[in-house]
């Protein structure tokens, strides 16, 4: 159980789930009241980049999804680790070198196009600093003392991107005429701003992918085989670079129509996913610990993958669900209830006992966390965590009785509740995760939605909508008549104790002619023993509970891609790449799209 009060007016998110198509939203800032509902238009427009942004952030922050799986790619890994083996580099460097050129060749014929001298002058320097750029990769052929770049071929993923990018200058857009046939500046210039559109995320890409890799040298590593690569690309010049090819189509998009900066957003999107193809197209003769699936045997492993569902899967926390169906939908206090009918509370009088609820919850809980956590910060024992963790599941058993005899789970509709479920908003990414798992048979995996929600028939619904009636859900369940629920519940998980006891089963269940790989997924305190019970542990959110009671018992917090490049670095140096339970680290993502990317890669 969490805190059940929502801090919005209730009918608001019932009706939209009523009545308007799923709606799929970023992970909101958590509120001190984990319960919290956003209001309609923050559930529905949470992806929706504020209108003075220009076009360039806009789609960087919509296509974030690419340039994380750029980020996790094996090549990205090994080099930012310095692991990267020096046959990999020249060939990157050899491909690198084709793509620049053409580059360079794009840039001249936007500048051909513009038509106002600003942006030819902006367009010229960006020119310039590409060849700039090739002088560093001329510096590494000088180094090697051997013009591979000649001797290496153009592979397929660097011939199909430059070409894009050629077509594209050249004018060679759908829907739009041939260079020499613009009969306007103004058309002439449009060529000039789709341009720039699949020129701008490759700028941006490497401006990130350079702050990301410098941030994880140390002050000292001198040895470090790439640093040259990492610092240009982190410079500020650099950096400057992409942020005048970001406000050049900007400048170059103002006077164009909204089909036309839906053209550049698919060629912008376009040019994101060559990246992609370009990262992965270059040749690894090393092991590597992404994506986590690569040394899977269907035959001899067996990926389980356990997640939390409240706040890890879904924006809102589903006993909000429940609290606004059961008040949309109570009558009214001058209404007479139906013989024969389960006896409910007026919706005022639900109103009142859910706030009531939820502040004594709230206060309970801050005092529960409080009393469990040691007089001083202890070294990773995971046996005295379970023993702490065993008072607040006696604190959560109290706090879901309450609920219970308060009557106000009694009379909800089990069609409002599915209807609630199949309309919930969910985490970006967490979906297209789970499907492509379920449907990749090679994988041999299975999924586990292990949840203290106290309706899994609302969790059911929610999958079920998008495909996903594969998935095993582990919850507590309403008890009904005729499809009315009585306002008992049939307890499965009400604590942190009941969690890792399912976890153990599952496994336990399974049977033993594979072996085990276990991932598990959350977001809560509920979940840290699972957390630190399975393989690899990944908390997802920003829950400050989780990160102090786990903190104040020894557990690292460390985030994904660094967590990753460090055990790189010890896997190319000899470390076996075992992934081991209870060791006491937790990893930590910002979204779903880089666990995805972890796990499965592009």
């Amino acid at each position: 159980m969490r805190s059940l009060s929502p801090s919005h007016p209730i009918k608001t998110l019932f009706q939209l789930t009523r009545s308007h198509p799923r709606v799929y939203s970023s992970p909101p800032r958590r509120s001190s009241n984990p319960m919290a509902i956003p209001p309609k238009s923050a559930a529905s427009s949470a992806a929706v980049i504020p209108s003075e942004e220009g076009i360039a952030r806009r789609f960087w922050i919509k296509f974030r999804r690419e340039s994380v799986i750029s980020l996790y790619s094996p090549f990205s890994l090994c080099l930012a680790s310095g692991s990267l083996k020096i046959d990999t580099f020249r060939h990157y460097i050899a491909q690198d070198v084709h793509f620049l050129k053409a580059f360079a060749q794009a840039y001249e014929l936007a500048e051909d196009c513009a038509d106002d001298d600003d942006a030819k002058l902006a367009i010229s320097e960006l020119r310039n600093s590409v060849l700039e750029e090739l002088k560093m990769h001329d510096s590494f052929v000088q180094e090697w003392g051997s013009d591979f770049v000649k001797e290496i071929p153009v592979n397929s993923a660097t011939l199909k991107y430059t070409e894009f990018l050629l077509a594209t200058a050249s004018g060679k857009v759908e829907g739009l005429k041939a260079p020499g046939k613009l009969a306007t500046p103004f058309e002439r210039t449009k060529i000039a701003a789709y341009t720039l559109g699949a020129m701008t995320p490759c700028m941006r890409l490497y401006a990130y992918l350079g702050n990301e890799f410098q941030a994880l040298l140390e002050p000292n590593e001198h040895d470090h085989p790439y640093k040259k690569w990492i610092e240009n690309y982190s410079s500020e010049s650099f950096q400057a670079s992409a942020l005048q090819t970001e406000d050049l189509l900007d400048k170059l998009s103002v006077s164009l129509t909204g089909d036309e900066l839906n053209i550049i957003e698919k060629l912008y999107h376009q040019a994101m996913k060559l990246e992609i193809e370009f990262f992965y197209a270059q040749p690894l003769t090393q092991p590597t610990v992404v994506p986590l699936t690569k040394e899977h045997d269907p035959d001899k492993d067996r990926l389980m993958i356990f997640s939390d569902f409240d706040l890890t899967c879904t924006v809102v926390d589903s006993s909000a669900i429940l609290a606004e169906i059961a008040i949309v939908t109570a009558p009214k206090s001058d209404q007479n209830i139906p013989e024969g009918r389960i006896a409910r509370m007026s919706s005022a009088e639900l109103r009142n006992t859910w706030t009531l609820l939820s502040k004594q919850f709230t206060e309970e809980y801050e005092r529960c966390i409080e009393s469990i956590l040691p007089s001083e910060k202890v070294e990773f024992n995971y046996e005295a965590l379970h023993k702490a963790l065993e008072q607040l599941s006696d604190f959560e058993i109290r706090a879901n009785s309450r609920v219970i005899e308060s009557g106000v789970l009694k009379g909800l509709n089990l069609e409002d509740i599915k209807r609630a479920g199949e309309r919930l908003i969910l985490q970006d990414g967490c979906i297209n995760f789970f499907q492509k798992i379920a449907k990749n048979g090679n994988l041999n995996a299975n999924i586990h939605v292990v949840s203290y929600c106290w309706c899994g028939d609302l969790i059911r619904a929610a999958l079920s909508s998008v495909g996903l009636d594969v998935l095993n859900v582990h919850a507590n369940e309403f008890s009904y008549e005729e499809s009315i629920s009585t306002g008992e519940i049939v307890w499965k998980l009400q604590s942190p104790i009941d969690k890792i006891q399912a976890f153990d089963n599952i496994i336990e269940n399974c049977s033993n002619d594979r072996k085990n790989l276990t991932v598990y997924i959350g977001d809560s305190v509920g979940d840290l023993l699972c957390l630190l019970k399975a393989d690899i542990g990944i908390v997802i959110g920003s829950s400050s509970s989780l990160r102090r009671v786990g903190s104040e018992y020894g557990v690292s917090f460390v985030p994904l891609f660094p967590g990753l490049v460090k055990k790189q670095k010890e896997y190319a140096q000899g470390s076996p790449n075992i992934w081991k339970g209870q060791s006491g680290i937790l990893y930590i993502a910002s979204s779903w799209d880089d666990i995805h990317a972890f796990i499965l890669g592009w």
